[in-house]
Order: structure tokens, then C-alpha cells, then sequence
């Protein structure tokens, strides 16, 4: 199979829109919309790249802003369309975020690409990918860039969860420097903070924050979904308070690289 049959076979079967709507999945959408937030503009356009099931591109519609989105998984545009409510200023179009060229140049005051790095697993298809997005954002816009994060995946799924020695076997693992590999079938690309610094560099763009989108909630995720609701108010506020300490990032399964376009 090839990595669109992946991915068209794994999100198939995948609730998205339930993890995210879980306690431990809301953290992640909390804190992604409050960084979001900050840089909205009344009559701003925004295109998302990759929306999944449209949890993102809904939220921003439904506030009044006019959405574009891109998504490969024709599942995922089923569920995004059976949510579209009459009127709502959005639109959904099959696509790879690798060719965005039907869009033109500087349309967009905010791009979000919150899913398609996790599934490029070459240098060359990720700069293309940050190219489009970067293209189709206008001079001084914002990008969100997500991706997955190597160190939080070997602690959780593989010492935690019991899998070392499997990730090991499966070379996935260097274990001098604990670098992680990942190839189309593993479905999802892993890296640290220093690839994605590596891969912003090509571009002219200004970083404004690197986040944790989830810090250590994967790690407690049962915890998390026992908490209170005053309990859990007080976790998202200490979440949102630390999400940006460089001293705790490696530790999130999703970080936020926003940036400016120059």
C-alpha cells in the first residue's frame, strides 16, 4: 500500500472526533483554539490543511469566519460535511496538503496545518508541505504547524506500555541516541524539537511560540478523565501556564510550531 491507502485505511476506523472530545483529547483542542485565539481578526481567512473531521474549521466557522479546508481521507470529509449546518461560511475539498494549487498566493491571514505532518516521513515532502502552506499565507500571517513528538511515544508506549523491545526489533529505535524511524506503514512520524527547528530554517518566517499542545496529559490520560470538573479546570489552567517551558515540551505527544510569515 502506498501512504494515502495507510491513512485512508487507519482513519477509516478511527474516531478522531471522539479523541479529541475526550477529557484528555480536550486539552489538546483547549490549548491549540487559545493560541488561535490570539491572533484572530475579525473578517480573517482561514484555511486549514489536513481538518479531519472539522472539529477545528467548525469552531472558527461557527465563530464567523470564512473557512476553507482541505482533507484526504474521504471518510473524514463524510463526517466533516454531516456537520456543516445550513448557512455556515465554510467549505471542504478533497486534497494533499503536499499540492495545495487550488489556492493562490497570500489568500489566507491563518493557515493550520494540524495533521499532515504526522504522516510525511521524508525531508522532501515535509519542506514541500510547509512550502504550499507558507505560499498560500499572506505576508505577515500565521501558520500553525503540529506535529509528533519521538521522546513522549517511547516513554508511554514503550517503557510504559511494555514496548521497548518490540520498537527495538522493528528498528524503529536508535538506542545510542534514542532518535526514533518511522516508515509509511508506522503511520506516524516522530521527531524532537530540534528537526522541527531544522525544517522552519528553510523558510523566512519568525517563530512566535513552540507548545506543548498536551504536556504530560497522555501520559495520565486515565487520571485526567477521573478528575472533577474543578480538579480538571485547575490541570488545563497549570497546563496552559507551563505548555510553553522548554524545560517540559519533550515530554507532550503534540506540540504547536506557530510562526509568522515574513
Amino acid at each position: 500500500m502506498n501512504t494515502n491507502e495507510y491513512l485512508n485505511n487507519y482513519y477509516s476506523h478511527y474516531d478522531e472526533e471522539g479523541r479529541l472530545g475526550s477529557r484528555h483529547g480536550n486539552v489538546e483542542f483547549v490549548t491549540t483554539m487559545h493560541y488561535i485565539q490570539k491572533y484572530l481578526k475579525p473578517g480573517m481567512r482561514i484555511l486549514e490543511v489536513g481538518a479531519g473531521t472539522g472539529r477545528y474549521s467548525h469552531t472558527l466557522a461557527l465563530a464567523g469566519y470564512h473557512v476553507d479546508a482541505v482533507e484526504l481521507v474521504e471518510h473524514n470529509i463524510d463526517i466533516f460535511r454531516s456537520k456543516t449546518l445550513p448557512g455556515e461560511p465554510v467549505t471542504i475539498q478533497q486534497g494533499n496538503a503536499l499540492d495545495l494549487s487550488a489556492f493562490a498566493d497570500s489568500s489566507y491571514d491563518l493557515t493550520l496545518l494540524l495533521g499532515p505532518m504526522y504522516h510525511l516521513f521524508t525531508e522532501e515532502d515535509k519542506l514541500q508541505a510547509l512550502s504550499e502552506t507558507i505560499r498560500v499565507t499572506k505576508k505577515g500571517g500565521i501558520i500553525f504547524a503540529a506535529y509528533c513528538m519521538g521522546d513522549a511515544s517511547i516513554l508511554s508506549y514503550g517503557f510504559m506500555g511494555g514496548q521497548i523491545h518490540s520498537i527495538i526489533e522493528k528498528c524503529m529505535l536508535n538506542t545510542e541516541t534514542f532518535g526514533t524511524f518511522s516508515n509509511p506503514w508506522d503511520l506516524f512520524e516522530l521527531c524532537r524539537k530540534e528537526d522541527i527547528d531544522s525544517l522552519r530554517r528553510h523558510f523566512d518566517v519568525t517563530q512566535l511560540h513552540f507548545v506543548a499542545s498536551d504536556g504530560y496529559t497522555n501520559h495520565i490520560r486515565q487520571k485526567i478523565n477521573e478528575m472533577d470538573e474543578q480538579t480538571y479546570s485547575l490541570f488545563v489552567k497549570y497546563h496552559l501556564a507551563t505548555c510553553e517551558r522548554q524545560d517540559m515540551v519533550g515530554y507532550s505527544h503534540h506540540t504547536l510550531d506557530i510562526f509568522q510569515k515574513n
